[in-house]
Order: C-alpha cells, then structure tokens, then sequence
C-alpha cells in the first residue's frame, strides 16, 4: 500500500479521555494535520481539553460509568462526529477489550493493540500463564480458576507471607493489598475483591508473593503490524504510595547495559509472544541481585512516557497513530539510544496532612514552571472545578537534565515555581520526596515512601510564616479601605494618635493563633504569640526580620489568603467574630471527609463501636476508602444510606461517646 493510500486511512480522531492525556494526544494529532474530537462531560465543561479541540461533544453528567466509562456513548459520540479514529489515552477505556472491538466493528481505527491482546495481558492470571509459557520470569504465586475465598486462603499460605492480593482485571493499585499475616487476609481480600469490582467490573483475584523491597522497573515496547518489535529503554517507577507511582525516571538509576539488554529482550518476547502492535509497557520488579520478575503489561500509553521521550527524542503518540495507520515503525532497535536524565512527578489533589485524602473544589489559580529542560503537561485551568468523579491527578512535571543531578535539581527548582491555589496538592510533599538523601542517591525502592513518610510528619506553621499571612491580609484590608475612602496610601495605618494596631486571629493547619499588627516607621511590627517579628517592604520584595522572603505568588479568595513560597504553598484562614459557632459537638461525629460514593454502612443505631472500627466504606476519585470510628461508644445516629452519593462535610454516623471508668479518669 502507498504511503498516500496508508495515510488517507484516517484523519480525524475521537481521544475517549479527559484532562492532561486528552490535551496530550490532540496536541500531536493536530501536529499531525489531524482533525482533533473531544468527549466531555458536564462537570468537565470548563475542561482545557474540550477549548482545544476542533469539535467537542457531551456525553454524560458526571459519574464516570455514565460518561468516560459508557463505550456506548463514546461510540455514538464518534458516529455522530464522523470521527475516523479513537485514541483511548489511558485509565477509562483505554484497556477494555470489548470496546476496543466494538471500535473495529463500528468501522473505527482503534489506535492500540488489537481486542485479542488487550484481553489476554488485561487479566494478571492469564497473562502471567502465557509469560510462564514463553519463558518470561515471574513471580511465584496462584492464577488459578477457584476463587473461593477459603481456597485464596488456603494458597496464600502454601506461597507463604507476606503476599499479594491483586485484581486479575486491574492496575493503578487498585483491587491491591498488601497482607503480611494469615489474620488480616480474609478482610484484605473482601477489600481487594470490593473495589476491584466496583473498578473493572470484576471479582477475580491473583496471589503472588511479596517481592520486599525492589524496585519497580518497566520497559517501553512499541510493535508494528509486520512484527517488527522494539524496546526504547526502562523507566524507573520505584517510588509509590499505594500501589499508585509518585515519581518516576529514565533511565534506571542501577540499570546496567547487560541488564538493559535482558529486561528489554525479556519485554519485547512478551509483546511478541501475543502479536502485539502499538505502544505497550512490560512491567516488572527487579530485586537487589538483578533478578527481575514479570508482573504485568499494559496494553495503553502510560502516565509516565515523557520521561521515555525526553531521553530517547522520540514522540510516542506520534509513534501510536503512525502503527495504528499500518505504517512501519521506522525505527530500528539499534535507532534507540538514551540521552541525559529525566525524571517526573505528578502532582494531585490530594492533602497529605490527612492522610492524603484526595480534593476537590475550584483552582482559584494555576501557574505552571516555565525554564531549561522543564516540561508540563496539565489538563486544568484557573477557575476550573476539579471534580470528586475523577480520578486527583492534576498535571505531571518533566524535568531533563544532561545528568541525574541536573535533572533533580531542575524538578525542585521547577516544584518551587509551581503554583496552585484552591484545593489542597502534594506540591510540597513532592519536594520532600525529591529532596530525601536516599532519592538523591539513586537508592528508592518500592518501600522508599513506607519507610520514610509514613506516617506523614506535615510541616509546622511557623510564627514567620503567619507573621508574613497576617501582613499580606492586613495590607489587602487597608488596600481596600484606602480604595473606598479615596485615603492616600501612606496615610493608611495612622491616626493623629499615631500607629494603629490590628489585631486578628489567623487558622492554619488546624492551628489557631492570635496576631497583632502595628505600622511602624520601620515596618510592620507583628507579633504572633509571645514572637515578635518586623516586615519591611523593600522595593518589590519583603523582609522578614532582615532577610528577604520568598514570595512567589498570593491570593485573596474571601478570608481565605492562599501563598506560595519557594519552599510551601499555605492557606491561611481569618476567623471572624463567632466563626465556630455551631461547629461539631465533639469527637463523635463521623463526617464524610470528600464528594464520593457511600458504597456501604457497616454499623447500625444501637451497635456499639471502638477507636478504629470500620464505620462506612466510601469511594471517591476512583479509591475506596475505610471510614473508621475516631472514639469509642454507642452509635446513636447514622444519617445516611447506602449507596448513596455524599458531600464533604456531610454527616454519616453520629456516636454517643463512650464515659470513662473509674479506672481511667485518673
């Protein structure tokens, strides 16, 4: 076939996504001379994604198994568009072999691998079957067809513990747990089996054992339709929280040649082993000996391929719809080579002072780092609402550096000019990651973050940093009244008595503190406790007690003031007179900590109930979440049912706290 005829096969394509990996795809689509379609949903409206493309089409509210989810209405969306082609990105259906045959069959190019190959490497037990068959290291483990629980029991402790439960049909952490002894495995599976049905649709279950502390190592494939099958290098995932990858990197901080080219042989016989085309990923756990074990492929683009394409200069979606076209690869194995380092973090909705809980709301503000070797890619939008159906990553961070060193020192630089004012992120927590010896010496493994941020130790809210809140609030106050009484500036803060003083109470953390202000011929003098400190102004910048301040960017959203520094983003609440009032009676209320899913109640009035136990299961941005009882009493109240969908804030069980004994009152 002629490269005109082979190009002429598609021209318009349906990206079934949203946020950063539908920009991702259309941005190289378009590139290409491709007339981009976008699929949205109502609460996705204001979605930089939808903007971008040349037609967009609604296809739901909200939830996401009525929109991204329905292969149904994407489909129709795609007729109705006269789409040629469906990029799935990744997540949603970018991995549902049914959809990608009903592509086929609406007479749609599905730009991934073929129904056959998605199905085979999308269930863990089949897939690791077919590996153990073409000779592929694996880790010992069961994927057999019984899946009663006494039976998983049963050869949970023939593999011995600690060991995996995963989904057969899953990925992304979810339907994971992890169980180190026989006692907690009954309820680490009924968890496992839960969310991965709510997931993928699916209870089935695989055992492996615990591989403890290796590192997480996948290797990029890429295929075309003659065959032809290549790697384009490994990317380190090690560092995880979850299941979920927080950091990744290319190439392998430990990688040898040698090894490089086992793991990557190993990879390209598992793609060619099930006919593979188009980009997929071989994952595997690589132990401190250089043993490596197969866990899984992933038959999509990963979250992670711009660190694989700053080091190799290749364009992997380019790459996707030029094999999905049937066009040759053009490139050959010997083609590939690895230059500098790169490394990428994600950034998410997500407060890691409470446990990470994922967030949602509107972002007030987002400026993305600009510099040398620094790349972006986001899906949101100052003024967009980032919603609780979807999944909290935000944008990913791409740093490129001719050495490791460089790279790292580029992607703190980067973190520190990055800003996002309006639900909580783990900007700051990424910077700790980053910054942690044992990262910066190349040594993470896959218990990296166990180790040394669990539990989390969030960072103090210091008297400086309110010192500098209560100034930044109190110059907006007087801003706005010199604006109202037409009073000139260097007036303001003065009265024929001399300075005034401003007294507020400031909440941060969950910490409140009393601060007072007066305007001196110095400054400001503010006092935050029994702390005294002095802010200057001096030309664009501020000194805090002589030394200048690192202000990147503030915001003043009601009394709510949000600031980053270079090393913290805050926010800060005034409390006004009375704010509290009709706050929670005590410790017994049990609130929904997130917009979710109540997919379960486990108590009723009447039970009584201890620190810990488990009250209700909720799912939001797409985790299931234990919620457990803070004190211990009598359930006197559950104010919801279930499944039902709640709001943050919203009141699930109420308990009547338990009276201490004679024993314990000390």
């Amino acid at each position: 076939m002629g490269e005109d005829q082979t190009m002429a096969q598609f021209n318009s394509i349906l990206v079934a996504n949203r946020g950063e990996i539908a920009l991702r795809v259309m941005r190289t689509a378009r590139a290409m001379g491709i007339k981009c379609i976008a699929v949205y949903t109502e609460a996705d409206a204001q979605s930089p994604h939808v903007d971008f493309a040349d037609q967009a089409i609604c296809i739901g509210e909200g939830p996401v198994g009525d929109s991204y989810l329905d292969a149904a209405k994407v489909l129709a969306a795609a007729k109705e568009t006269g789409a040629q082609a469906v990029h799935p990105g990744y997540g949603f259906l970018s991995e549902n072999s049914e959809f990608a045959a009903a592509c086929a069959e609406a007479g749609l190019t599905f730009i991934g691998p073929s129904a056959e190959a998605i199905a085979l490497m999308g269930n863990k037990a089949a897939a690791k079957r077919r590996m153990i068959e073409a000779g592929v290291p694996c880790v010992p483990g069961y994927e057999g067809a019984d899946q009663s629980p006494v039976v998983l029991q049963a050869e949970a402790a023939k593999i011995g513990y600690p060991v995996m439960i995963k989904a057969a049909a899953g990925g992304g952490g979810r339907g994971m747990r992890l169980v180190t002894s026989e006692i907690d495995f009954e309820a680490a599976l009924e968890l496992a089996k839960s969310e991965a049905l709510s997931a993928f649709g699916s209870e089935e279950m695989i055992l492996e054992k615990a591989v403890m502390r290796p590192r997480h190592v996948e290797i990029q494939v890429f295929a075309d339709a003659s065959g032809h099958t290549i790697h384009l290098g490994e990317r380190d995932c090690s560092v995880q929280r979850r299941h979920q990858k927080v950091v990744e990197e290319a190439p392998c901080p430990v990688m040898t040649p040698d090894l490089r080219a086992e793991m990557g042989a190993a990879a390209v016989e598992a793609a060619r082993a099930i006919n593979y085309l188009g980009a997929g990923t071989v994952e595997f756990l690589l132990d401190e000996s250089g043993a490596f074990y197969f866990l899984e492929m992933n038959t999509r683009l990963q979250v992670e391929h711009p660190v694989t394409e700053m080091v190799t200069g290749l364009d992997l979606v380019a790459l996707q719809i030029r094999t999905a076209r049937g066009q040759a690869l053009g490139v050959a194995q010997d083609d590939v080579t690895l230059k500098g380092h790169a490394i990428e973090v994600r950034l998410y909705a997500e407060d890691p002072g409470q446990g990470f809980l994922p967030q949602s709301g509107q972002i007030h503000h987002w400026q993305p780092a600009t510099g040398a070797g620094i790349r972006v890619d986001a899906g949101i939008a100052s003024g967009q609402e980032v919603s609780a159906f979807y999944d909290p990553m935000l944008a990913k961070l791409i740093a490129h550096g001719a050495s490791r060193s460089e790279a790292l020192e580029r992607l703190i630089a980067a973190l520190g000019d990055t800003v996002i004012f309006g639900p909580a992120c783990n900007r700051d927590f990424l910077m700790d990651v980053l910054g942690h010896a044992e990262f910066s010496q190349g040594a993470a493994t896959t218990s990296f973050i166990g180790d040394h941020f669990d539990p989390l130790v969030p960072p103090k809210i210091t008297s400086a940093d309110l010192a500098l809140a209560a100034t930044l609030i109190y110059r907006a106050d007087q801003a706005a009244l010199a604006k109202q009484a037409e009073t000139p500036a260097e007036l303001m803060g003065w009265s024929s008595q001399g300075a005034l003083q401003a007294r507020m109470v400031l909440e941060a953390a969950g910490e409140r503190a009393t601060v007072l202000l007066r305007e001196s011929r110095d400054g400001i003098q503010v006092q935050v406790g029994e702390v005294e400190h002095l802010l200057q102004q001096q030309g664009d910048f501020l000194r805090l007690d002589g030394l200048r301040m690192d202000l990147r960017s503030h915001l003043m959203v009601g009394d709510d003031l949000f600031l980053a520094t270079g090393r913290r983003l805050m926010k800060v609440t005034r409390q006004r007179a009375g704010a509290g009032a009709g706050a929670a009676a005590g410790g017994g209320e049990t609130r929904a900590p997130m917009h979710g899913n109540l997919l379960e109640l486990c108590v009723r009035v009447g039970d009584p109930v201890e620190m810990g136990t488990r009250l209700a299961v909720l799912e939001a941005m797409k985790m299931q979440h234990e919620i457990l009882a803070e004190v211990a009493g009598t359930v006197r109240e559950v104010a919801v049912t279930a499944p039902s969908q709640v709001k943050a804030g919203d009141l699930l069980v109420q308990i009547e706290q338990a009276k201490p004994t004679q024993e314990n009152k000390g």
